[in-house]
């Protein structure tokens, strides 16, 4: 009796291993799954300007980093809202979510001075849901923005 009792609760431990076994997931899986999230919520937003002082002219704008024809690094900021075909950028660090400030229409909702930029002829194709746009969509590409509309794009 003592043996079927120890062969069934060894059977059954072995069981349990072998079915959690299969919902294990290996760190590639875990790993393609966090790409994929960070591809679904990739932004749309961010352009990136050349920083090289008040006095630049050279009017670089792209939707990667790289380097400005100046020479200088692009800075990365963000699209706060398109009249036009100019945008309005919060220069907050990346990653910022600001938006245009409520009591001051110049600055960012973190107080930082907003920047206008053309995306004339820069290759930037971006929204501009009549006049004054706030859905702030940008891409190096030809597509449609998150409300719908055609993207908007001068080369």
């Amino acid at each position: 009796m003592r043996n079927t009792l120890e062969f069934s609760l060894i059977a059954c431990v072995v069981l349990l291993a072998a079915c959690g076994g299969g919902s294990m997931e290996t760190a590639e899986q875990v790993e393609a799954v966090e790409e994929t999230g960070a591809a679904a919520t990739a932004r749309h937003d961010v352009v990136y300007v050349c920083n090289c002082g008040p006095e630049c002219t050279c009017g670089s704008v792209a939707v990667k980093p790289g380097t400005c024809s100046c020479g200088s690094d692009l800075v990365a900021t963000h699209v706060v809202k398109v009249e036009g075909h100019e945008g309005l950028l919060c220069t907050c660090d990346e990653g910022c979510t600001c938006e245009i400030n409520s009591e001051d229409p110049s600055k960012c909702s973190c107080g930082k001075a907003l920047r206008r930029v053309s995306f004339e002829g820069t290759g930037v194709y971006f929204c501009n849901c009549g006049g004054s746009c706030t859905c702030n969509y940008v891409a190096d590409a030809p597509g449609t923005c998150s409300c719908g509309m055609k993207l908007t794009g001068s080369v």
